[in-house]
Formats: structure tokens, C-alpha cells, sequence
């Protein structure tokens, strides 16, 4: 009795290791048996829709891990990532190959497997050369009537205090009458801080000196930040160019970006005007056209049209912002995800992963 009821114990042991095999099995068996439906989202150099040669690199990735994997599938092409991504958390599709940006808004609806490639936002620019009046345009701005404004009125006050010090020792130099009397004070203010020296003029009174000691030490100051400040505004404009070389210049101007891009968001907090495109092609069409001063989008989509359309004398500035991981996107409860990301590392670790994006993409220099 006791030998069958330890019989019986091992029996159930035995059966209760054997059950999760048995389910892995059978999930491996349907994983390899079902055909899946594959989006397809995005833009070249990741997805090329309509090329028969070159696919793009995302596409590519799934491919050889698909065919590691044993997966069966379908594609399913869309014109817009976020359509896509609609269709994805209906559970309509069961992945989303594609630049899709690994975002933490998009992390609520969606999983996302280990990003296969880093970007950042880029900015692409016009390199025209500049006309005469768009050189000279800095030195009409509202910015620099207001600033000589407020030189005209410092000099003002100096050459009143001078005048005021000054007119009863001294009413040769600063006479009496206070438009010849302040017009000297502030002649002499000018000579002062441009340390000309003429000596036509010289305070002879106790607070005459120090006002002009004071002042000497304040225009040496106020000389050097306005010549630092005209200087930097003619080497920018000697660079005789309309290229764009950060976000700050864009500020309270027009620039170009794809509907629905973290470009957007990007360009808006920085106080940029958005345009909004459909496609890549649409944006730079804008910017050709003078329509935008700029395209602001993923950095690797910029390189590969840059590099496609070397003729139109195009910029890219070196400054990268928004670094964020291109992924592929599951539904929430996929049970896809673990085995596809030990294959992607696995990719990764073996350098697959970058031969094919250097089969589509140059490094940026």
C-alpha cells in the first residue's frame, strides 16, 4: 500500500514538472503556425514602401529575425505612424516594424521592445547665400533703435550732471545756457568713454571728477559689451549664409516638422512656429520654397535625404537634441516580446544590427 501510494506521488510530481513545457510547446507551436500581421510605418532610410531593391533598415531587421524565429507573416503598409499605432493598440496588428519613437506617453498603450537604433532631432537649413540688406537687416532691428535709445539717454544724464558741476567754475567749457551746457557734457561724455582724449574739455571741479572718474570706470564696462555685441552680430552675418546652427534661432520663427513627430512638441517649447507636413518631402518642399526657415526631425531620415538630394545645397546643423530609441512596438499583452528582444540583443552582440544600418545609413561626420 505505501509503495503504490509513493507511486502515485512521483506519477503527480512527474506530471506537474511536465506542464510548462508542454505550454511553451504549444505557444511555440502557434507562434510558428499563425501568420502574423506586421505594420509598417515610417520613413526612409527605416522603410521604403514602394522600392523594390531596398527596404529599409527596420524592415530588414524583422525579416532576419522572423526568419531566426520561424515566424510567419503578412505586412500591413501605412501612410502615417500614428494610424498605425491606433491599429496597434486595437490589437488589429501584431507588431509595428518601423522608427517608431520609444516615448513614455506611448509606453501606456504599447510595448516596446529594445531600442535597434539611437537618434536625436536634427535641423536642416537652407545654405543660401545672403543678400546685402538681409547682412545689414541686425543693425535696423527694433533691438538696436531701443539700445541707442538708452545710450542717448545715459549720455544725457552724464552730460547733465557735468553741466550741473560744472556751469558756474567752468562756463567756458559748459555754459550757462543748458543746450550748449549739456550738449558739451555730453560731447565730453562721448570723448570720455572712447578714451580719444581730445583735452578740448576737462571737469574742474571736485564733483566734476568725480562724475567723470565714475563714468570712466562705467563706459569701459558699457564700451566693451556693446563692441562685443556689434562684433558678434558681423561675424554671424560675415558667415554669408541663411543655415540655421541651433533651436534658439528659430525662435518666433517658422520651421517645418511631420504630424504627430516629438519634433512638435520640441519645436513649440522652444517658441518656434510649427509647420505641419505630412511626409519628409512635403516639409523640405516648404523650406525650398522659402516657406520655412527650417525642417526640424529625426536626425537619420535628415542624413539619408540630405544624401539623396545633395544638388539643393542643404544644411544640417551638428546640434542634436531629444535623444531617443527606435523600436518595435507590441500590443500590451504580446506574448511575442521576450523572444524577440533576446534575438535582437543577440543581434546586437553579433553586430548584425549594424551592418544593416551601415548598408542604408553613412555616419554622421
Amino acid at each position: 500500500m505505501r509503495s503504490k501510494t509513493s507511486y502515485n506521488c512521483l506519477l503527480l510530481f512527474l506530471f506537474i514538472l511536465l506542464i510548462p513545457k508542454h505550454q511553451v510547446f504549444a505557444q511555440d507551436e502557434i507562434a510558428s503556425s499563425d501568420t502574423l500581421i506586421v505594420g509598417v510605418a515610417g520613413t526612409q532610410p527605416f522603410v521604403f514602401p514602394n522600392a523594390k531593391e531596398n527596404k529599409g533598415i527596420a524592415v530588414d531587421l524583422w525579416e532576419e529575425l522572423a526568419a531566426k524565429k520561424g515566424w510567419i507573416y503578412s505586412y500591413h503598409y501605412f501612410d502615417q505612424v500614428e494610424e498605425a499605432i491606433s491599429e496597434l493598440e486595437k490589437e488589429r496588428l501584431d507588431v509595428l516594424v518601423g522608427p517608431i519613437s520609444i516615448t513614455s506617453s506611448r509606453l501606456e498603450n504599447l510595448q516596446f521592445s529594445q531600442p535597434f537604433y539611437n537618434s536625436s532631432l536634427g535641423i536642416v537649413s537652407r545654405s543660401d547665400e545672403l543678400t546685402f540688406w538681409q547682412k545689414i537687416k541686425p543693425f535696423f532691428s527694433i533691438k538696436l533703435v531701443i539700445a541707442v535709445g538708452i545710450f542717448l539717454f545715459i549720455l544725457a544724464m552724464v552730460g547733465s550732471l557735468l553741466w550741473i558741476a560744472e556751469r558756474k567754475n567752468s562756463p567756458q567749457q559748459f555754459p550757462m545756457d543748458p543746450i550748449s551746457g549739456i550738449g558739451n557734457g555730453m560731447w565730453f561724455a562721448v570723448v570720455t568713454m572712447s578714451t580719444v582724449g581730445y583735452g578740448d574739455k576737462a571737469p574742474v571741479t571736485f564733483w566734476g571728477r568725480i562724475i567723470t572718474g565714475t563714468w570712466i570706470i562705467v563706459s569701459i564696462i558699457f564700451a566693451t559689451s556693446m563692441v562685443a555685441g556689434i562684433a558678434s552680430t558681423l561675424t554671424l552675418n560675415s558667415l554669408g549664409s541663411s543655415s540655421v546652427y541651433n533651436i534658439e534661432q528659430l525662435s518666433n520663427k517658422k520651421a517645418a516638422s511631420l504630424v504627430g513627430s516629438p519634433s512638435v512638441t520640441f519645436l513649440k517649447e522652444n517658441r518656434a512656429k510649427v509647420i505641419d507636413s505630412n511626409t519628409l518631402e512635403e516639409a523640405m518642399d516648404k523650406l525650398m520654397n522659402k516657406e520655412v526657415e527650417a525642417v526640424v526631425y529625426d536626425r537619420p531620415q535628415l542624413l539619408h535625404y540630405i544624401k539623396e538630394h545633395q544638388h539643393e545645397n542643404l544644411f544640417l546643423a551638428k546640434a542634436e537634441y531629444f535623444k531617443q530609441g527606435y523600436g518595435f512596438a507590441f500590443p500590451l499583452d504580446s506574448p511575442m516580446l521576450y523572444e524577440f528582444n533576446r534575438a535582437l540583443l543577440e543581434f546586437a552582440e553579433s553586430q548584425e544590427t549594424e551592418k544593416i544600418v551601415n548598408r542604408y545609413l553613412e555616419k554622421d561626420e
